[in-house]
């Protein structure tokens, strides 16, 4: 008898063991483990570890551990990841209305494209990606991106011809740096600081933030802030995932989020300042660009969001402007 009541007791034991078990989520990005999207994701992940009391084991995959973006994305449509963040440019392979996010010179600053990505248009857009069995979770920055290259500060397009300079795998991307007369050259991302180092690419276009944390300035002779577009990172998980979570579990998992949107945020505007500095301070030059510099870039570069406008269709194009003008008006 008490060795019927001790194998029960075991066997209850390991019922409640297993049932006790942490629900994985996994989740894949590009950047480094210095970047703020990392430590966005931890605040993500702290917060839903947290509020779930352990319900919730969160693992995050920084610098492309689970593949490249494309690589990731499909892992998260399969089921094989949970989640993925990547840059919004990278689902317009799936869906060109999300080449319009990223098009050149189209917000008057961040804070207008935060505010653009946060309205019903930036809610719409998540909502297409339920077509590819993904959930968007939000939206993530990726940031302003500006030029950097070894051979002369870019005040004029003129400044670019010639240059060989590496872009995202991004179609509009490249449209965009060809009409500025560069040779845009579309390159991984973990490629770029040995290509840069090596001289198979005169230059290359990121954010401050990544300029910094995968050090590209130390092989740069010249940043450009040049504010030619500015990017995002969508955070999807996969829908069967998703709806196997209670509506109590995918509203902690969207505030966790928020959480860490506004966090992230907080590092950007604390951070960029000494990044730039920090340029300097290693020998790079950096220049910045007056509003009648920009205003040729802008000319420049009309074609290619014409072109976009005519692909597209004003239910995608116009929309998205339409939402942007909006946004502007409330500054």
């Amino acid at each position: 008898m008490k060795k019927l009541l001790i194998t029960t007791a075991v066997s209850l034991l390991a019922l409640s063991t297993s049932a006790m078990a942490a629900t994985t989520i996994r989740i894949g990005h590009g950047a480094n483990e210095t970047y703020h999207l990392h430590r966005a994701l931890q605040k993500f992940a702290d917060n839903v570890e947290t509020k779930s009391n352990g319900k919730f084991d969160v693992q995050i995959f920084p610098s492309s551990q689970m593949g490249p973006d494309r690589e990731m994305i499909e892992s998260v449509q399969s089921g094989m990841l949970q989640m993925a963040v990547s840059p919004s440019s990278f689902y317009s392979a799936w869906d060109k209305s999300f080449d319009v996010v990223e098009l050149p010179f189209i917000y008057p600053s961040k804070e207008v494209a935060l505010r653009t990505v946060h309205s019903d248009a930036g809610d719409d857009m998540l909502k297409r990606l339920n077509n590819i069995n993904l959930v968007g979770l939000g939206w993530l920055e990726n940031g302003v991106r500006h030029v950097s290259n070894n051979s002369r500060p870019i005040k004029t397009p003129e400044d670019l011809k010639g240059l060989k300079i590496r872009t995202m795998k991004v179609p509009a991307h490249v449209k965009t740096f060809n009409s500025l007369n560069a040779s845009a050259t579309p390159m991984n991302f973990g490629e770029v600081y040995s290509a840069l180092q090596q001289g198979v690419v005169d230059g290359q276009e990121n954010p401050v933030a990544h300029i910094y944390s995968q050090r590209f300035y130390e092989v740069q002779d010249y940043v450009s802030l040049t504010s030619h577009v500015i990017t995002f990172y969508i955070p999807t998980m996969n829908m069967e995932f998703w709806y196997s979570l209670s509506a109590e579990d995918q509203q902690l998992l969207l505030d966790s989020m928020r959480l860490a949107e506004d966090y992230q945020q907080q590092l950007v505007s604390t951070e960029e300042g000494e990044q730039i500095k920090a340029f300097m301070e290693a020998g790079t030059k950096v220049n910045e660009l007056s509003q009648e510099d920009l205003q040729i870039f802008i000319e420049a570069t009309e074609p290619v969001r014409a072109e976009y406008k005519a692909n597209l269709g004003p239910e995608v194009y116009d929309s998205w402007m339409n939402a942007i003008k909006a946004e502007s008006e409330k500054s």
